[in-house]
C-alpha cells in the first residue's frame, strides 16, 4: 500500500506498508495478526515488536509509539494494545527526481 499523491501530483516521502515475517522477510496475507499466528516459511511468531510499524531500534524502548509498555524480548509474541502489522519503507521519489535533475544542469554548464 503507497500513500497516494498530494494535490501537486508530487510524493514527498511515501511510506510503504509491507507485510512480511520480521525474520525471512516472506510477503504476508494474514491481517489482524493474533499472538497465536507463526510465518508459514520459518515458523516464528508474527505478532511481534520487530513485525510492528511503530518498532524503531533507534527509538527509546525500540518503540515509536510512547504510551507503549516496554518488551524486553523483541522477538518473541507480544500482547501490546499498540501493534500495527508491517515495516514501514521510505521510498524518496522526490529526491532522486532533484539528484536526476541537477545532473542534467550541471552537465549542461560542463
Amino acid at each position: 500500500m503507497f500513500a497516494q499523491l498530494n494535490q501537486t501530483g508530487v510524493i514527498d516521502v511515501a511510506d510503504a506498508i509491507l507485510k512480511r515475517c520480521w525474520k525471512c522477510q516472506v510477503n504476508l496475507e494474514t491481517n489482524p495478526f493474533s499472538r497465536t499466528d507463526s510465518c508459514p516459511k520459518c515458523g516464528l511468531a508474527l505478532r511481534v515488536c520487530k513485525n510492528c510499524l511503530h518498532y524503531d531500534p533507534r527509538a527509546y524502548n525500540a518503540c515509536r509509539e510512547p504510551q507503549s509498555e516496554r518488551v524486553v524480548d523483541k522477538e518473541k509474541a507480544t500482547f501490546c494494545d499498540f501493534f500495527k502489522p508491517g515495516q514501514l519503507q521510505k521510498i524518496n521519489k522526490v529526491a532522486n527526481e532533484r539528484n536526476d535533475a541537477r545532473k542534467a544542469a550541471e552537465a549542461l554548464f560542463k
